[in-house]
């Protein structure tokens, strides 16, 4: 039997919008352990992914409320502010997924030198490393401030650079492809609000339905 009633249409809607508040919760996630790294927190695309997470949870709760509710008005404001989401989460996630290393490494070159040293010292620390490439780390300021465990150990330190590519690269792909493929299915969302919100709840008073 095809979906179509209210009662269906009405659980359909529900289910997809605690599907949503999952999503939030995962790009979240994934977003804020890899602004976690320290370095990788100077990408705005990041920074972006968690305001896509967070707004896609309260317009989940919107969409949650107007579907048990039937509500009319929040339903037309979820249908519209669905459709941005949409367009901003599949530009974000695109772009998370077009960046490539070479990219990343000249965004990560350009952080380094505007950290502060106390950053910069927290992040060797963290990640075990001195230096960001090859030609920083032979730099006499970065040998000399860095504080890493393994500069008293051999053979010497490997540099940061290559530590935060790997999980910056990592980071991006998960939250490129979990943001793409989930963002096709507000478009599901959509309609489903749309053709929910034109059926009458066979409950209510029939004059009161416009």
């Amino acid at each position: 039997m095809v979906c179509g009633g209210f009662a269906c249409s009405k659980n359909a809607l529900c289910a997809l919008n605690v599907v949503y508040m999952l999503v939030g919760f995962l790009l979240i996630g994934v977003a804020a352990w890899g602004k976690g790294l320290g370095l990788v927190s100077s990408i705005h695309i990041i920074g972006g992914v968690i305001a896509v997470g967070v707004f896609l949870l309260l317009i989940a709760v919107v969409g949650l409320v107007g579907a048990v509710y039937h509500h009319q008005v929040l339903l037309f404001f979820y249908i519209i502010i669905l459709g941005l989401v949409f367009i901003f989460q599949f530009g974000i996630s695109c772009s998370c997924l077009a960046i490539n290393r070479s990219k990343q490494t000249d965004v990560i070159n350009a952080s380094w030198w505007v950290m502060s040293n106390t950053t910069r010292n927290e992040l060797e620390r963290s990640l075990d490393c001195c230096g960001l490439f090859n030609l920083t780390y032979q730099n006499q300021q970065d040998s000399t401030s860095c504080y890493a465990i393994c500069k008293n150990r051999n053979p010497p330190c490997q540099v940061c650079g290559e530590k935060i590519l790997n999980h910056s690269d990592e980071a991006l792909k998960i939250l490129g492809g979990v943001g793409l493929f989930f963002s096709f299915t507000e478009i599901l969302g959509i309609w489903l609000a749309m053709r929910f919100r034109n059926l009458k709840d066979p409950r209510a008073n029939p004059s009161a339905f416009l």
